[in-house]
């Protein structure tokens, strides 16, 4: 080998020799979240993750569906036990109670503080900070909130002689589904959404001032009972009943979702989440619109209360997720984000800059039917009935609710019997719940 080709060599070796002793490019820090968002939602759930993890290099979201939100609450409740929970997860507004006394999770305006994030906690929207608050501050960071709209067919309405849409009470909206129906205009007046319970029960009470239970409906107590029962809530699952009866109102099956029974064009209204507007848009084949939930004649309408769900922290993560955790939350309540996702998904912006932005930009002159849930939230000054709901097992109190309406709809109740049953075993499920977390609220 001669001198030059030895120079050549040591030199190629000198650089291997380098390139190894060179640091590896630093992974980022990975932050597990889990949620229940599927469909068009689970898609811009996906893009969100996508923005912030392009936003910057140091942390990496890892968003995954773990099913239903009782399933996810069910899943992350098993890893936590088990040790393996992810440090983020996503759980609807019914298990806030359960999140609050788990002694599972960190609470989020303190969290973000203790790692020096700046959030302007006093921007978020009354009726949604107000619920995820205990003793003054957020336990868990709202991100997917949303109340009942009533949909429409335009052109349904119109042809039965109402250009302007449904109307605003109970009585006089019964009477034009009806003229709808008798007119053969469409095959049903509404489809009835597998959520019903939220709209048609409980934000029924809150709109209409009907006490849903006492203390407060949960916010005062643990030792709270239902009592809808004794309120226009029997009145209510006769109404239902007797529509179904009629076949003005259709359950859903042989293939169609309730929303499909509603974009298909066969049914006429559907009571459902304004988060319905990505795929409705998406999906609709009718001229449709929307409009505030009825109210019982005589009444006069309060705030509607939310749905959705919320991001708590849980314990058991390493300090370098956390700060992960904090930067992607602290992104999250950027107003541009919170507008982007309003816009996104069609629920609604949680802080008070990104809907003025909305309205500055004039968004809903162009998309009228996005401020809805908004303006019905914030319709009124709150009453002790239509604050929300604050009740530990409230899913189970929920399933016994409907399975006792459903026997209303096979005929083996009257809506009293179905609704005192109902009352009976969602306390025997709240005085269980007070017994096993006595001293904690």
């Amino acid at each position: 080998m001669n001198a030059f080709r030895r120079l050549l060599t040591a030199g190629a070796c000198a650089a291997l020799l380098g390139l190894n002793a060179l640091p590896a490019a630093a992974q980022p820090i990975q932050v597990q979240w889990w949620h229940a968002m599927g469909g068009t939602l689970g898609e811009r759930v996906d893009e969100l993750v996508k923005n912030f993890n392009s936003s910057q290099t140091k942390y990496q979201v890892v968003a995954t569906n773990k099913g239903n939100y009782d399933e996810v609450i069910n899943a992350a409740i098993a890893a936590y036990r088990a040790k393996r929970a992810p440090q983020l997860v996503q759980i609807y507004e019914r298990g806030f109670m359960t999140m609050l006394l788990s002694d599972a999770t960190l609470p989020v305006q303190d969290f973000m503080t203790q790692r020096g994030q700046q959030v302007d906690w006093n921007d978020f929207v009354r009726p949604v900070a107000g619920f995820y608050s205990y003793k003054g501050k957020l336990m868990a960071m709202p991100f997917n909130s949303s109340s009942p709209i009533l949909w429409y067919n335009k052109e349904h309405f119109a042809k039965a002689g109402f250009p302007n849409g449904p109307a605003q009470t109970w009585q006089d909206l019964e009477k034009q589904l009806y003229a709808i129906k008798q007119k053969g205009i469409s095959q049903c007046g509404s489809a009835l959404a597998g959520d019903y319970h939220w709209s048609l029960f409980e934000n029924y009470s809150a709109i209409n001032d009907f006490p849903y239970a006492t203390q407060a409906n949960g916010y005062k107590g643990l030792n709270t009972e239902f009592v809808y029962n004794k309120t226009g809530v029997v009145q209510q699952v006769a109404r239902i009943k007797k529509w179904v009866d009629d076949g003005l109102m259709q359950i859903a099956g042989q293939g169609f979702s309730p929303e499909q029974l509603f974009t298909s064009g066969r049914c006429s209204t559907f009571f459902a989440s304004t988060a319905a507007h990505g795929s409705i848009e998406r999906n609709s084949k009718i001229d449709w619109s929307a409009t505030y939930l009825p109210w019982e004649q005589g009444r006069q309408p309060k705030n509607s209360t939310i749905g959705g769900a919320a991001l708590w922290v849980l314990k058991g993560g390493k300090p370098q997720e956390y700060e992960g955790v904090a930067a992607f939350l602290a992104f999250l309540a950027k107003p541009e984000t919170q507008l982007w996702w309003h816009k996104v998904t069609g629920y609604v912006p949680l802080t008070d800059k990104a809907y003025q932005i909305a309205k500055i930009q004039g968004y809903y002159k162009d998309h009228p039917t996005r401020e809805i849930a908004i303006l019905q939230l914030g319709r009124g000054t709150p009453t002790e009935n239509s604050t929300g709901f604050h009740f530990g097992n409230f899913t189970q109190t929920m399933f016994a609710q409907r399975e006792e309406f459903e026997a209303v709809l096979a005929g083996k109740k009257t809506p009293q019997e179905a609704m005192d049953a109902a009352v009976s075993r969602g306390n025997e499920i709240l005085r269980q719940y007070e017994k096993l977390n006595k001293g904690k609220y």
